[in-house]
Protein backbone atom coordinates (compact mmCIF):
# COMPACT_ATOMS: atom_id res chain seq x y z
CA UNK A 1 0.00 0.00 0.00
CA UNK A 2 1.32 3.48 -0.99
CA UNK A 3 2.14 5.69 1.68
CA UNK A 4 0.33 8.11 3.19
CA UNK A 5 0.77 11.60 2.20
CA UNK A 6 0.64 14.45 4.44
CA UNK A 7 0.90 18.68 3.24
CA UNK A 8 2.32 20.68 6.18
CA UNK A 9 1.98 24.46 6.00
CA UNK A 10 3.41 26.48 8.52
CA UNK A 11 5.94 29.63 8.74
CA UNK A 12 7.82 28.21 12.05
CA UNK A 13 11.20 26.24 11.13
CA UNK A 14 11.11 24.75 13.90
CA UNK A 15 7.84 23.09 13.33
CA UNK A 16 7.88 21.74 10.11
CA UNK A 17 11.19 20.22 11.34
CA UNK A 18 9.20 18.49 14.01
CA UNK A 19 6.42 17.18 11.77
CA UNK A 20 8.56 16.09 9.11
CA UNK A 21 11.01 14.04 11.48
CA UNK A 22 7.90 12.50 13.15
CA UNK A 23 5.60 11.94 10.31
CA UNK A 24 8.87 10.42 7.74
CA UNK A 25 9.20 7.96 11.27
CA UNK A 26 5.86 6.92 11.35
CA UNK A 27 5.59 6.39 7.38
CA UNK A 28 4.19 8.89 6.04
CA UNK A 29 5.28 10.69 2.73
CA UNK A 30 5.62 14.49 3.85
CA UNK A 31 5.33 17.74 1.82
CA UNK A 32 6.29 20.91 3.70
CA UNK A 33 6.12 24.80 2.98
CA UNK A 34 6.13 28.25 4.72
CA UNK A 35 3.99 29.84 2.54
CA UNK A 36 0.49 29.82 1.58
CA UNK A 37 0.87 30.89 -2.02
CA UNK A 38 2.98 27.12 -2.34
CA UNK A 39 0.71 25.26 -0.31
CA UNK A 40 -2.02 26.21 -3.07
CA UNK A 41 0.35 25.08 -5.74
CA UNK A 42 0.76 22.56 -4.20
CA UNK A 43 -2.95 21.55 -4.05
CA UNK A 44 -3.64 22.82 -7.39
CA UNK A 45 -1.43 19.53 -8.81
CA UNK A 46 -1.37 17.00 -6.19
CA UNK A 47 -3.75 15.46 -3.55
CA UNK A 48 -2.67 14.61 -0.49
CA UNK A 49 -4.94 12.70 2.25
CA UNK A 50 -3.74 14.89 5.08
CA UNK A 51 -3.34 18.81 5.20
CA UNK A 52 -1.76 20.49 8.74
CA UNK A 53 -1.80 23.98 8.38
CA UNK A 54 -1.11 26.92 11.03
CA UNK A 55 -3.77 28.79 11.56
CA UNK A 56 -2.10 32.23 12.29
CA UNK A 57 0.10 31.54 9.44
CA UNK A 58 -2.95 30.25 6.47
CA UNK A 59 -5.74 33.03 7.84
CA UNK A 60 -9.57 31.92 7.29
CA UNK A 61 -9.87 32.41 3.29
CA UNK A 62 -6.53 30.61 2.69
CA UNK A 63 -7.62 27.28 4.70
CA UNK A 64 -11.35 27.74 3.01
CA UNK A 65 -9.14 27.82 -0.38
CA UNK A 66 -6.74 24.67 0.60
CA UNK A 67 -10.27 22.60 1.20
CA UNK A 68 -11.80 24.09 -1.86
CA UNK A 69 -8.65 22.21 -3.98
CA UNK A 70 -8.40 19.36 -1.78
CA UNK A 71 -11.88 18.89 -0.81
CA UNK A 72 -11.57 15.33 0.53
CA UNK A 73 -8.26 15.41 2.46
CA UNK A 74 -8.41 16.02 6.17
CA UNK A 75 -7.50 18.63 8.15
CA UNK A 76 -5.68 19.22 10.88
CA UNK A 77 -5.38 22.84 12.14
CA UNK A 78 -2.26 23.96 14.53
CA UNK A 79 -1.49 27.12 16.54
CA UNK A 80 -0.29 29.03 19.36
CA UNK A 81 -3.15 30.30 21.03
CA UNK A 82 -5.83 28.38 22.29
CA UNK A 83 -8.90 30.80 22.29
CA UNK A 84 -12.38 29.35 21.78
CA UNK A 85 -12.76 31.98 18.53
CA UNK A 86 -9.77 30.35 17.22
CA UNK A 87 -11.04 27.03 17.38
CA UNK A 88 -14.35 27.86 16.12
CA UNK A 89 -12.92 28.83 13.21
CA UNK A 90 -10.74 25.93 12.27
CA UNK A 91 -13.76 23.52 13.34
CA UNK A 92 -16.26 25.98 11.24
CA UNK A 93 -13.67 25.40 8.32
CA UNK A 94 -13.46 21.47 8.16
CA UNK A 95 -10.53 20.88 10.39
CA UNK A 96 -11.17 17.09 12.28
CA UNK A 97 -8.57 18.34 14.87
CA UNK A 98 -7.14 21.24 16.12
CA UNK A 99 -3.90 21.29 18.27
CA UNK A 100 -1.61 24.04 19.86
CA UNK A 101 2.10 24.08 19.45
CA UNK A 102 4.49 23.38 21.29
CA UNK A 103 3.22 20.06 19.47
CA UNK A 104 3.90 16.88 21.39
CA UNK A 105 4.07 13.17 19.90
CA UNK A 106 1.53 11.87 21.91
CA UNK A 107 -1.35 14.53 21.12
CA UNK A 108 0.00 14.55 17.15
CA UNK A 109 -0.42 10.39 17.57
CA UNK A 110 -4.09 10.62 18.75
CA UNK A 111 -5.08 13.37 15.92
CA UNK A 112 -3.92 10.57 13.07
CA UNK A 113 -5.79 7.94 14.26
CA UNK A 114 -8.13 6.79 11.82
CA UNK A 115 -6.16 8.05 8.87
CA UNK A 116 -5.03 4.24 7.65
CA UNK A 117 -5.25 4.39 3.69
CA UNK A 118 -4.85 6.55 0.82
CA UNK A 119 -8.00 9.27 0.45
CA UNK A 120 -9.68 8.05 3.74
CA UNK A 121 -12.34 10.29 4.17
CA UNK A 122 -15.52 11.03 6.38
CA UNK A 123 -15.68 10.36 10.03
CA UNK A 124 -12.72 10.39 12.20
CA UNK A 125 -13.76 8.84 15.99
CA UNK A 126 -15.47 12.14 16.97
CA UNK A 127 -14.81 14.60 14.69
CA UNK A 128 -16.99 16.74 12.47
CA UNK A 129 -16.09 16.20 8.56
CA UNK A 130 -18.17 17.76 5.68
CA UNK A 131 -19.62 13.76 4.61
CA UNK A 132 -21.78 13.86 7.80
CA UNK A 133 -25.04 16.32 8.30
CA UNK A 134 -23.97 18.25 12.05
CA UNK A 135 -27.16 17.74 13.67
CA UNK A 136 -26.65 13.86 13.66
CA UNK A 137 -23.13 14.12 14.81
CA UNK A 138 -24.32 16.50 17.60
CA UNK A 139 -26.98 13.62 18.66
CA UNK A 140 -24.75 10.78 19.04
CA UNK A 141 -21.88 12.95 20.38
CA UNK A 142 -19.62 12.91 17.52
CA UNK A 143 -18.38 16.50 18.11
CA UNK A 144 -16.68 15.57 20.92
CA UNK A 145 -12.92 14.34 21.08
CA UNK A 146 -13.37 12.87 24.13
CA UNK A 147 -12.67 9.22 23.50
CA UNK A 148 -15.50 8.38 26.17
CA UNK A 149 -18.18 10.33 24.49
CA UNK A 150 -16.81 8.95 21.37
CA UNK A 151 -16.92 5.37 22.75
CA UNK A 152 -20.79 6.12 23.91
CA UNK A 153 -21.75 6.83 20.36
CA UNK A 154 -20.01 3.49 19.26
CA UNK A 155 -22.00 2.03 21.52
CA UNK A 156 -25.15 3.43 21.24
CA UNK A 157 -25.31 2.75 17.07
CA UNK A 158 -24.08 -0.90 17.51
CA UNK A 159 -27.45 -1.55 19.91
CA UNK A 160 -30.07 0.80 18.57
CA UNK A 161 -31.01 -2.42 15.82
CA UNK A 162 -31.61 -4.48 19.22
CA UNK A 163 -34.24 -5.09 21.47
CA UNK A 164 -32.40 -4.80 24.37
CA UNK A 165 -33.22 -2.25 27.37
CA UNK A 166 -30.69 0.78 27.30
CA UNK A 167 -29.90 2.68 30.72
CA UNK A 168 -28.71 5.87 29.95
CA UNK A 169 -27.10 7.97 33.33
CA UNK A 170 -25.74 11.37 34.02
CA UNK A 171 -26.45 14.79 35.13
CA UNK A 172 -29.41 16.95 34.00
CA UNK A 173 -29.02 18.88 31.25
CA UNK A 174 -25.84 16.20 29.59
CA UNK A 175 -27.86 14.58 26.89
CA UNK A 176 -29.46 11.91 27.95
CA UNK A 177 -32.65 12.11 25.98
CA UNK A 178 -31.03 13.39 22.91
CA UNK A 179 -28.87 10.15 23.29
CA UNK A 180 -32.13 7.72 24.06
CA UNK A 181 -33.86 10.04 20.62
CA UNK A 182 -30.66 9.03 18.49
CA UNK A 183 -31.20 4.76 19.50
CA UNK A 184 -34.81 4.91 18.50
CA UNK A 185 -34.25 6.94 15.29
CA UNK A 186 -31.11 5.01 14.45
CA UNK A 187 -33.16 1.40 14.87
CA UNK A 188 -35.70 -0.68 12.42
CA UNK A 189 -38.25 0.96 14.84
CA UNK A 190 -37.48 4.39 13.54
CA UNK A 191 -40.92 4.84 11.62
CA UNK A 192 -42.76 3.85 15.00
CA UNK A 193 -43.52 5.96 17.76
CA UNK A 194 -41.05 7.32 20.36
CA UNK A 195 -42.90 7.99 23.67
CA UNK A 196 -41.34 9.78 26.35
CA UNK A 197 -42.49 9.74 29.90
CA UNK A 198 -41.43 12.30 32.51
CA UNK A 199 -41.38 9.97 35.76
CA UNK A 200 -40.16 13.01 37.71
CA UNK A 201 -43.17 15.25 36.91
CA UNK A 202 -45.80 12.96 36.80
CA UNK A 203 -47.78 12.93 40.63
CA UNK A 204 -47.14 8.87 41.57
CA UNK A 205 -51.08 8.46 42.17
CA UNK A 206 -51.39 9.37 38.34
CA UNK A 207 -47.94 7.33 36.86
CA UNK A 208 -49.64 3.79 36.62
CA UNK A 209 -52.52 5.26 34.71
CA UNK A 210 -50.80 7.56 32.58
CA UNK A 211 -48.21 4.50 31.88
CA UNK A 212 -50.56 1.74 31.76
CA UNK A 213 -54.40 3.09 31.19
CA UNK A 214 -57.21 2.28 32.12
CA UNK A 215 -60.86 0.51 31.70
CA UNK A 216 -64.37 2.64 31.99
CA UNK A 217 -65.45 2.80 35.46
CA UNK A 218 -61.74 2.03 36.80
CA UNK A 219 -62.08 4.89 39.20
CA UNK A 220 -64.49 7.94 39.95
CA UNK A 221 -64.20 9.77 36.89
CA UNK A 222 -63.20 7.09 34.35
CA UNK A 223 -66.12 7.51 31.75
CA UNK A 224 -64.13 6.33 29.30
CA UNK A 225 -61.30 3.68 28.55
CA UNK A 226 -57.72 5.46 28.24
CA UNK A 227 -54.84 4.05 26.47
CA UNK A 228 -51.45 4.04 28.42
CA UNK A 229 -47.99 5.17 27.00
CA UNK A 230 -46.75 1.60 26.73
CA UNK A 231 -49.89 0.78 24.53
CA UNK A 232 -48.98 3.92 22.16
CA UNK A 233 -45.37 2.93 21.95
CA UNK A 234 -46.19 -0.61 20.59
CA UNK A 235 -43.92 -1.76 17.85
CA UNK A 236 -41.36 1.37 18.58
CA UNK A 237 -39.76 2.58 21.75
CA UNK A 238 -40.20 4.33 25.07
CA UNK A 239 -38.03 6.51 27.00
CA UNK A 240 -38.59 6.39 30.78
CA UNK A 241 -36.75 9.20 32.24
CA UNK A 242 -35.67 10.06 35.36
CA UNK A 243 -36.90 6.22 36.41
CA UNK A 244 -35.51 6.69 39.70
CA UNK A 245 -38.74 8.71 40.76
CA UNK A 246 -41.30 5.73 39.89
CA UNK A 247 -42.65 4.20 42.98
CA UNK A 248 -41.95 0.63 44.30
CA UNK A 249 -45.40 -0.56 42.99
CA UNK A 250 -45.31 0.69 40.10
CA UNK A 251 -41.38 -0.47 39.33
CA UNK A 252 -43.17 -4.27 40.06
CA UNK A 253 -45.46 -4.07 37.37
CA UNK A 254 -42.70 -2.36 35.31
CA UNK A 255 -40.97 -5.46 36.18
CA UNK A 256 -43.03 -7.78 34.51
CA UNK A 257 -43.61 -5.76 30.88
CA UNK A 258 -39.54 -6.57 31.04
CA UNK A 259 -40.21 -10.26 31.72
CA UNK A 260 -43.38 -10.84 30.24
CA UNK A 261 -43.78 -8.29 28.29
CA UNK A 262 -47.81 -7.87 28.70
CA UNK A 263 -49.79 -6.10 32.03
CA UNK A 264 -53.35 -5.58 32.21
CA UNK A 265 -54.83 -1.84 32.23
CA UNK A 266 -56.21 -0.48 35.79
CA UNK A 267 -59.79 -2.09 36.06
CA UNK A 268 -59.32 -4.29 33.17
CA UNK A 269 -59.45 -8.22 33.81
CA UNK A 270 -57.58 -9.04 30.52
CA UNK A 271 -54.20 -8.44 29.68
CA UNK A 272 -52.46 -6.35 26.71
CA UNK A 273 -49.42 -7.83 24.63
CA UNK A 274 -47.14 -5.28 24.07
CA UNK A 275 -43.88 -4.72 21.74
CA UNK A 276 -41.69 -1.89 23.11
CA UNK A 277 -38.73 -1.34 23.42
CA UNK A 278 -36.80 0.58 26.89
CA UNK A 279 -34.86 3.29 27.28
CA UNK A 280 -34.49 4.55 30.46
CA UNK A 281 -32.63 7.99 31.75
CA UNK A 282 -31.71 8.36 35.21
CA UNK A 283 -29.47 11.43 37.29
CA UNK A 284 -29.41 9.05 39.88
CA UNK A 285 -26.84 6.30 41.28
CA UNK A 286 -29.50 3.44 41.05
CA UNK A 287 -27.00 0.95 43.01
CA UNK A 288 -27.40 3.53 46.26
CA UNK A 289 -30.88 3.63 45.66
CA UNK A 290 -30.95 -0.28 45.74
CA UNK A 291 -28.92 0.02 49.02
CA UNK A 292 -31.54 2.51 50.64
CA UNK A 293 -34.51 0.21 49.39
CA UNK A 294 -35.79 2.91 47.26
CA UNK A 295 -35.29 0.46 44.47
CA UNK A 296 -35.96 -2.86 43.14
CA UNK A 297 -32.19 -4.70 42.39
CA UNK A 298 -34.44 -7.21 39.95
CA UNK A 299 -35.65 -4.42 38.03
CA UNK A 300 -31.98 -2.96 38.10
CA UNK A 301 -30.95 -5.71 36.74
CA UNK A 302 -33.23 -5.98 34.11
CA UNK A 303 -32.78 -2.63 32.97
CA UNK A 304 -29.03 -2.82 32.97
CA UNK A 305 -28.50 -4.55 29.85
CA UNK A 306 -26.23 -1.77 28.20
CA UNK A 307 -25.32 1.09 30.48
CA UNK A 308 -24.30 4.48 29.01
CA UNK A 309 -23.04 6.96 31.41
CA UNK A 310 -22.80 10.37 29.78
CA UNK A 311 -19.94 12.89 31.54
CA UNK A 312 -21.05 16.71 32.48
CA UNK A 313 -19.72 18.92 30.14
CA UNK A 314 -17.05 20.70 32.46
CA UNK A 315 -15.17 17.29 32.16
CA UNK A 316 -15.05 17.84 28.56
CA UNK A 317 -14.97 21.61 28.10
CA UNK A 318 -12.26 21.00 24.71
CA UNK A 319 -15.73 20.64 23.18
CA UNK A 320 -17.79 24.34 24.16
CA UNK A 321 -16.76 25.64 20.89
CA UNK A 322 -17.95 23.01 18.51
CA UNK A 323 -21.27 22.46 20.25
CA UNK A 324 -21.77 27.00 20.34
CA UNK A 325 -21.49 26.65 16.53
CA UNK A 326 -23.69 23.71 16.25
CA UNK A 327 -26.67 25.54 18.53
CA UNK A 328 -25.42 28.97 16.68
CA UNK A 329 -26.15 27.23 13.62
CA UNK A 330 -29.50 25.53 14.90
CA UNK A 331 -30.94 28.66 16.22
CA UNK A 332 -29.95 31.49 14.35
CA UNK A 333 -31.89 31.91 11.46
CA UNK A 334 -35.22 30.68 14.28
CA UNK A 335 -34.48 33.65 16.38
CA UNK A 336 -34.10 36.26 12.97
CA UNK A 337 -30.37 36.29 13.53
CA UNK A 338 -28.36 36.85 10.32
CA UNK A 339 -27.16 33.58 8.87
CA UNK A 340 -23.73 34.88 9.19
CA UNK A 341 -24.13 36.17 12.96
CA UNK A 342 -21.10 34.93 14.93
CA UNK A 343 -20.85 34.35 18.65
CA UNK A 344 -18.89 37.42 20.23
CA UNK A 345 -15.09 36.39 20.85
CA UNK A 346 -15.47 37.74 24.62
CA UNK A 347 -18.86 35.68 24.68
CA UNK A 348 -17.09 32.60 23.57
CA UNK A 349 -14.18 32.85 25.45
CA UNK A 350 -16.19 33.39 29.15
CA UNK A 351 -18.10 29.85 27.99
CA UNK A 352 -14.59 28.11 27.10
CA UNK A 353 -13.45 28.70 30.81
CA UNK A 354 -17.86 28.71 32.48
CA UNK A 355 -18.22 25.30 34.31
CA UNK A 356 -21.55 24.71 32.80
CA UNK A 357 -23.42 23.56 36.42
CA UNK A 358 -26.58 22.83 33.58
CA UNK A 359 -24.79 21.04 31.49
CA UNK A 360 -25.36 20.89 27.99
CA UNK A 361 -28.79 22.43 28.64
CA UNK A 362 -27.20 25.35 30.12
CA UNK A 363 -24.66 26.21 27.05
CA UNK A 364 -28.22 25.84 24.44
CA UNK A 365 -30.24 28.11 26.61
CA UNK A 366 -27.29 30.71 26.67
CA UNK A 367 -27.06 30.72 22.77
CA UNK A 368 -31.05 31.04 22.83
CA UNK A 369 -30.50 33.87 24.88
CA UNK A 370 -27.49 35.70 23.26
CA UNK A 371 -29.26 35.06 20.04
CA UNK A 372 -32.56 36.69 21.56
CA UNK A 373 -31.41 39.64 23.23
CA UNK A 374 -28.26 40.73 21.16
CA UNK A 375 -26.67 41.50 25.25
CA UNK A 376 -23.38 40.03 25.85
CA UNK A 377 -23.49 41.44 29.63
CA UNK A 378 -27.08 40.12 30.08
CA UNK A 379 -25.85 36.70 29.25
CA UNK A 380 -23.34 36.53 31.42
CA UNK A 381 -24.94 37.80 34.23
CA UNK A 382 -27.24 34.94 33.71
CA UNK A 383 -24.59 32.56 33.70
CA UNK A 384 -22.97 34.51 37.43
CA UNK A 385 -25.69 34.21 38.61
CA UNK A 386 -26.69 30.30 37.94
CA UNK A 387 -23.02 29.82 39.44
CA UNK A 388 -21.61 32.53 41.71
CA UNK A 389 -17.91 31.76 42.56
CA UNK A 390 -16.82 31.48 38.93
CA UNK A 391 -13.76 33.24 37.34
CA UNK A 392 -15.71 35.19 35.58
CA UNK A 393 -17.44 36.78 38.48
CA UNK A 394 -15.95 40.04 39.93
CA UNK A 395 -14.70 40.33 43.41
CA UNK A 396 -17.69 40.97 45.97
CA UNK A 397 -17.63 43.50 48.53
CA UNK A 398 -19.65 42.60 51.99
CA UNK A 399 -20.13 44.97 54.93
CA UNK A 400 -18.87 43.82 58.57
CA UNK A 401 -19.86 45.71 61.53
CA UNK A 402 -16.92 46.00 63.88
CA UNK A 403 -16.99 47.28 67.40
CA UNK A 404 -14.83 50.78 66.83
CA UNK A 405 -15.55 50.73 62.93
CA UNK A 406 -18.94 50.47 62.20
CA UNK A 407 -19.83 49.89 58.09
CA UNK A 408 -16.50 49.43 57.07
CA UNK A 409 -16.45 48.10 53.90
CA UNK A 410 -14.28 44.99 53.08
CA UNK A 411 -13.11 42.82 49.74
CA UNK A 412 -14.18 39.19 50.20
CA UNK A 413 -12.98 37.38 47.42
CA UNK A 414 -13.93 33.58 48.29
CA UNK A 415 -17.41 32.75 49.74
CA UNK A 416 -18.27 29.23 51.18
CA UNK A 417 -18.86 28.09 47.69
CA UNK A 418 -15.68 29.09 46.33
CA UNK A 419 -14.01 27.50 48.85
CA UNK A 420 -15.25 24.73 48.38
CA UNK A 421 -14.71 24.34 44.91
CA UNK A 422 -11.09 25.37 45.54
CA UNK A 423 -10.82 22.51 47.63
CA UNK A 424 -11.99 20.09 45.48
CA UNK A 425 -9.79 21.62 42.30
CA UNK A 426 -6.72 21.24 44.98
CA UNK A 427 -7.59 17.79 45.55
CA UNK A 428 -7.93 16.81 41.89
CA UNK A 429 -4.74 18.41 41.33
CA UNK A 430 -2.75 16.65 43.92
CA UNK A 431 -4.16 13.36 42.46
CA UNK A 432 -3.26 14.09 38.85
CA UNK A 433 0.37 15.25 39.45
CA UNK A 434 0.56 11.99 42.01
CA UNK A 435 -0.66 9.97 39.38
CA UNK A 436 2.04 11.55 35.88
CA UNK A 437 4.52 11.32 38.52
CA UNK A 438 4.42 7.78 39.52
CA UNK A 439 4.03 6.67 36.10
CA UNK A 440 7.21 9.15 34.78
CA UNK A 441 4.64 11.65 33.17
CA UNK A 442 3.27 9.31 30.94
CA UNK A 443 -0.08 11.37 30.00
CA UNK A 444 -2.04 8.79 27.38
CA UNK A 445 -1.84 5.81 30.54
CA UNK A 446 -2.47 8.34 33.42
CA UNK A 447 -5.82 9.90 31.52
CA UNK A 448 -6.80 5.83 30.89
CA UNK A 449 -5.89 5.47 34.48
CA UNK A 450 -8.28 8.13 36.32
CA UNK A 451 -10.65 7.54 33.37
CA UNK A 452 -11.37 10.98 31.67
CA UNK A 453 -10.29 11.93 27.39
CA UNK A 454 -6.53 12.86 27.31
CA UNK A 455 -7.33 16.43 25.74
CA UNK A 456 -9.75 16.94 29.27
CA UNK A 457 -5.91 15.85 30.88
CA UNK A 458 -4.04 18.69 29.11
CA UNK A 459 -7.04 21.28 29.66
CA UNK A 460 -5.96 20.40 33.36
CA UNK A 461 -2.83 20.43 32.95
CA UNK A 462 -2.80 24.02 30.94
CA UNK A 463 -4.94 25.57 32.94
CA UNK A 464 -3.19 24.72 36.53
CA UNK A 465 0.19 25.86 34.50
CA UNK A 466 1.73 22.26 35.49
CA UNK A 467 5.30 21.30 34.21
CA UNK A 468 6.92 18.02 34.76
CA UNK A 469 8.94 17.95 37.77
CA UNK A 470 11.57 15.21 38.00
Amino acid sequence: MRRIRVLVVDGDVTSRRYLSRYLERNGYEVECVDRVSRALERLASSRPSLVIADVMLSGINALEAMHSLAPGARLIAVSATGHGRTILKATRLHATDYLMKPLVDAELEEALQGLVEIGSVGVSLGKITPEVPLSKVAACFNYSSAPVLVRIGEIAARVADSDIPVLILGESGVGKGVLAEYIHKSSARRNQPFVKVNCAALPRDLMESEMFGYDRGAFTGAVDSKQGKFELANGGSILLDEIAEMSPALQAKLLHVLQDHEYSRLGATHTIRVNSRIIATTNKRLEKAVACGEFRGDLLYRLNVVRLEIPPLREHMEDVPALCEYFMQKYRTRYGADESAELPARLLDAFCSFPWPGNVRQLENAIKQFLILREEELVLRSLLESAPGTPLEPRREISLALPEQVSTRVVHPLSLKDIAAKAAEDAEKEIVMRALKEKQWNRKGVARELGISYKTLLFKLRRWDAQKVN
